[in-house]
């Protein structure tokens, strides 16, 4: 366990006060550790385990936070498909809501209402390079949950950002998001809509210079990667500008990222492949692409 133990020290150490995955057992590098993740949002720290553990295992775990100084509140989420996710706060104070930074962006953390928090700490990159090319920009953000892609592209200077999900709560979650970072809201959009059934209303703010694509990849009711993602790519052409960018993520372990690419060229041959955006150094995996894919590409009619 001394192997974690440093691994997690010298996490918590990068992060600071910003938010960052501790440990990350999903990513098989630490054998007999895989159901197991730790989650920081300064300064509470939180467990995630995807199945049953060992009891001295999880004991070592909260032990060691226990003794940090740094860490003033503990939660332990038991979840997995198929089965309610329970928490359990072990010491602390861990708050309904708690403030998280992200690349010096702030965010509403809500620990015991979401299964993730409201903020996904494996797409940093993705939203670094959001806020990096968003300038200008008019920016359509689909499957867009807490907004936290819309957040990194106002502050990267985008024009406008339309937001657009099923969830009233989390689009409410989001304007909360925008103010929390001072954003002009007149400049950003919010749609509680099904978009595979509202494209023309989603159209209407357009054409987007850049689009966000970040899918659950499995939501039934909702969406099924397997299905529907070629059903948003088949959109592409009218929805975009002419030399429009597209962020396309998917998260699935069982694709790579030839999965999207395939269906990119079979669908919108008119845009293609940039680049695969680079994994994060915080989740570790034996397979590289096992993890969540963002993949850049630009429209070239």
């Amino acid at each position: 366990m001394t192997d974690i133990f440093h691994w997690i020290n010298e996490q918590l150490t990068i992060a600071g006060d910003e938010c960052r995955r501790l440990f990350h057992g999903r990513g098989g590098c630490f054998p007999g550790y895989e159901a197991v993740v730790v989650d920081w949002f300064s300064p509470v720290v939180i467990i995630r385990l995807y199945a049953n553990v060992p009891d001295a295992l999880l004991d070592g775990i909260k032990a060691y936070f226990e003794r940090d100084p740094r860490v003033s509140g503990l939660l332990v989420q038991h979840r997995g498909r198929g089965r309610d996710t329970d928490h359990e706060i072990v010491f602390g104070d861990v708050a309904d809501v708690l403030i998280s930074c992200e690349s010096s962006l702030k965010y509403e953390i809500r620990p015991i209402q979401f299964q993730n928090s409201g903020l996904f700490l494996d797409m940093r990159n993705g939203r670094d390079w959001v806020c990096e090319h968003a300038g200008g920009k008019n920016v359509l953000n689909l499957f867009s949950f807490t907004c936290a892609f819309s957040i990194a592209a106002m502050a990267g200077g985008a024009r406008q950002v339309v937001n657009v999900d099923m969830s009233k709560r989390g689009l409410s979650i989001g304007r909360a998001n925008h103010q929390l970072n001072h954003h002009d809201l007149s400049c950003v959009k919010f749609m509680p809509y099904d978009m595979l059934k509202s494209w023309g209303r989603i159209k209407r703010p357009g054409p987007y210079e850049l689009i966000i694509i970040d899918p659950p990849s499995f939501q039934p009711g909702s969406f099924i990667a397997e299905n529907d993602y070629r059903k948003v790519l088949r959109r592409l052409p009218e929805l975009a500008s002419l030399n429009a960018q597209v962020l396309a993520c998917h998260n699935d372990p069982a694709h790579n990222q030839s999965f999207v690419r395939d269906l990119m060229a079979q669908e919108c041959p008119e845009f293609n492949f940039v680049e695969l955006l680079p994994s994060q150094e915080d989740f570790p995996d034996i397979e590289t692409e096992r993890g969540v894919k963002a993949m850049v590409f630009e429209r070239h009619d």
